[in-house]
């Protein structure tokens, strides 16, 4: 597999597919990786790719279980902004794949794809149970790799598009609901009321 990572090729070496799933928490993927100490990686595509404006597919890279790489094919970013942007509701097809050891060694020098070792179980699990025992499984030169809720957070505030799309979505699954229980009258009353007060 090689994908292009800006101006960088982010090469992975085909592996051994271990398993191949429509799950609807990426946790149980990055548990049995964890528990497996598996150096492989796992192919991330969101059922619900709305917000990622078409089809989307996320790869994560892991060490002895632990996430080491995070990369969006379609947008072409890497680290926390990749998982920033795959963190949607699920399902996902997920694949996990395992590779020699030290067949990965080329690719995790790429420091600009690198996610904290937590990262991918707090952003895409919301797990911090399983982002604790993550931690504590990494060597301790990974746990200088960067804060995994802050990276995540600042990348996802850093996301003036995807936050509108999320405000845009919510806005139309209310007005759907309203219509389902006949209150578009009411809302529509509410709007003309604010719209009185403001230029009152």
């Amino acid at each position: 597999m090689t994908e292009s990572a800006g101006s960088t090729a982010l090469r992975i070496p085909r592996g051994d597919l271990l398993r191949s799933r429509v799950v609807s928490d990426v946790g149980t993927t990055l548990s049995r990786a964890l528990d497996r100490e598996l150096t492989g990686y796992a192919t991330l595509v969101p059922q619900e790719t709305l917000l990622l404006e078409g089809d989307a597919r996320g790869v994560v890279t892991f060490a002895d279980g632990v996430p080491v790489l995070a990369y969006n094919t379609v947008s072409d970013s890497g680290g926390p902004d990749a998982l920033a942007e795959l963190a949607v509701p699920g399902p996902y097809r997920v694949e996990l794949y395992a590779v020699a050891d030290g067949a990965l060694e080329t690719a995790h020098e790429e420091e600009t794809l690198r996610v904290a070792p937590g990262a991918a179980a707090t952003e895409l699990a919301d797990d911090p149970a399983l982002a604790d025992r993550t931690r504590e499984a990494a060597p301790d030169e990974r746990l200088d790799d960067g804060d995994d809720d802050g990276d995540a957070v600042a990348a996802f505030l850093e996301d003036d598009e995807r936050i509108e799309a999320i405000r845009e979505q919510a806005r139309s699954e209310a007005e759907e609901r309203a219509a389902e229980w006949g209150l578009d009258d009411a809302l529509a009353g509410d709007d003309e009321a604010e719209a009185d007060a403001e230029f009152t």
